[in-house]
């Protein structure tokens, strides 16, 4: 079942909530918290039923590892829990991957047949990986398994996060006014729900059209000219981020119905001055796992400058990996290992040689635009289905495929077209396709370098678990008078813009397409 559809909006969501709410006031919060847990259920298991079967198994077999790990720190139990959930990643989304790799090595044809991978078994294996070191740190404890089931399922952030922890979870529930309606919430979670599925559902949606054609055409082999290739590469960076985003937006959104504040999964990346802060913002609940439990415990930056280097590299490897099995992923994730290498090697040079002690806007700007074209290099071996599609947009972004300008275009700039010919530009068909791909594309890229997001429009009402800032980070485009001229209120003004996402969104709802995180 998805947000952005209608079973979803007009069926599911508001029979939960008039459950969750009745039978708290009716018979007591445990039962609210087992109508939510069964709901929950209900949500995962409305794409395939045989998927419970492993969420259950899982839940139940974490759940007592992590009661004795509190009870008992005993690392050699630790270390089976943590093998026992990477076990079960690396059958159903690796081992295909590593058959297929390893018939090509040795020219066998081994097969381990059609293995169908659950959804969502990346972020529920993690959140309890994270569970279970908590545990054993003696950080949380949990005794119900019904309280720890609700921390697992709950649907609005269990199919693509955020990954959330148990101890910012369960004690929101122990509550009392959670189980009471609360109609400031209300207003927020509806709100920040609206403008998640517009992000969604019209801006993500809307410039997909012009971003698949182009990845499809070089996924077939065939070469697409320098405009054609930034164009698609632009459009699935914008693509990406709005989908993701307002996904999260969504979750946050439709948990806050509940009473319940989910962490900040974005905070506008594509505003970042440098790779590292770039991570600090996109992807948070991920960037911060990958910190505390792959970075940190392979010896994080205690061990030498060599030591850090390679930890940082092997984490981002990892994480690439973590987002899917192919060579595209894994190549993704090297990629940013060694922007954040490079990264730390020119703070620690200007620290060194005093370089750029005052950063002028020049040079914020200079360094924003050296990591927007970084990332968005990576995004095309990140979005191509194949190794060889992915280098034909590389190529084409670097005009080894060509120039083209649509002829209409070139006919209207006159002499400038006749001596853009003179230099190897080429005339093409599909004029209305280019205008559109990049008004799309520019559009977006002044949304998110000036417009706020919603941790700075809720931050008076705490919008979310995370205490970031609009000041707190270097960034060329921090728009600090547009932030702080639309922070919510609970005006009438705002319910006008809230029913607009909102009316917009759901103009779409026939043309349902599923989230991108859907398929890592």
């Amino acid at each position: 079942m998805l947000f952005n559809s209608a079973e979803f909006i007009f069926l599911f969501l508001p029979i939960s909530l008039l459950l969750f709410f009745y039978l708290a006031k009716r018979w007591g919060n445990e039962v609210a918290i087992a109508s939510l847990v069964v709901s929950s259920l209900f949500f995962y298991g409305w794409w395939n039923p045989s998927y419970l079967v492993l969420l259950l198994i899982s839940m139940a077999l974490n759940y007592h590892l992590g009661k004795h790990l509190g009870n008992n720190n005993n690392k050699k139990r630790l270390v089976f829990g943590i093998a026992l959930n990477l076990a079960a990643i690396a059958y159903f989304k690796y081992a295909g991957f590593i058959v297929f790799n390893l018939n090509a090595v040795i020219g066998e044809s081994w097969s381990l047949g059609n293995i169908i991978l659950p959804l969502a078994i990346s972020f529920f294996t993690f959140q309890q990986i994270a569970y279970l070191v908590d545990s054993y740190k003696g950080i949380t404890k949990e005794y119900s398994f019904l309280h720890y089931a609700l921390f697992v399922s709950f649907f609005p952030q269990l199919i693509a996060g955020p990954i959330v922890h148990h101890k910012d979870m369960l004690p929101q529930f122990s509550s009392f006014k959670r189980y009471q309606i609360n109609s400031t919430n209300f207003k927020i979670g509806l709100t920040i729900f609206a403008i998640g599925l517009f992000k969604k559902t019209v801006l993500a949606d809307g410039i997909a059209v012009y971003a698949n054609p182009i990845f499809n055409i070089a996924d077939a082999g065939n070469n697409v000219d320098f405009f054609m290739a930034w164009g698609g590469a632009l459009a699935y960076t914008f693509q990406l981020y709005f989908d993701f985003s307002g996904y999260s937006d969504m979750a946050i959104g439709l948990a806050r119905l509940f009473g319940i504040v989910l962490p900040l999964n974005f905070y506008s990346p594509y505003k970042a001055a440098n790779i590292a802060e770039f991570w600090r913002r996109w992807h948070i609940t991920l960037s911060h796992f990958l910190r505390d439990y792959v970075y940190i415990a392979l010896g994080g930056n205690r061990n030498g400058k060599i030591k850090r280097y390679s930890n940082l590299f092997i984490t981002m490897l990892l994480g690439g990996l973590w987002h899917g099995a192919g060579w595209n992923f894994i190549i993704w994730g090297a990629l940013h290992g060694t922007y954040l290498m490079i990264n730390l090697g020119w703070q620690a040079m200007k620290v060194k040689y005093s370089l750029f002690t005052a950063e002028s806007k020049l040079y914020i700007f200079t360094t924003w635009l050296i990591t927007f074209i970084a990332v968005v290099i990576g995004w095309v071996f990140f979005r191509a289905v194949t190794l060889d599609g992915a280098l034909i947009i590389i190529k084409g972004m670097l005009g080894l495929n060509g120039i083209e300008i649509p002829n209409a275009l070139l006919a209207r700039t006159g002499s400038l077209g006749d001596m853009l010919q003179s230099w190897g530009v080429t005339p093409s068909n599909g004029g209305k396709v280019f205008i559109m791909t990049w008004l799309w594309n520019s559009v977006l890229l002044i949304f998110v370098l000036t417009l706020p997001n919603i941790q700075d429009l809720f931050f008076k009402q705490q919008g979310t678990l995370s205490r970031f800032n609009y000041e707190s980070r270097s960034t060329f485009w921090p728009a600090r008078q547009l932030t702080l001229s639309f922070t919510w209120s609970d005006t009438r003004q705002w319910a006008l813009f809230s029913g607009a996402c909102l009316a917009l969104g759901m103009l779409t709802l026939s043309q349902v397409s599923e989230f991108l995180y859907f398929q890592f």
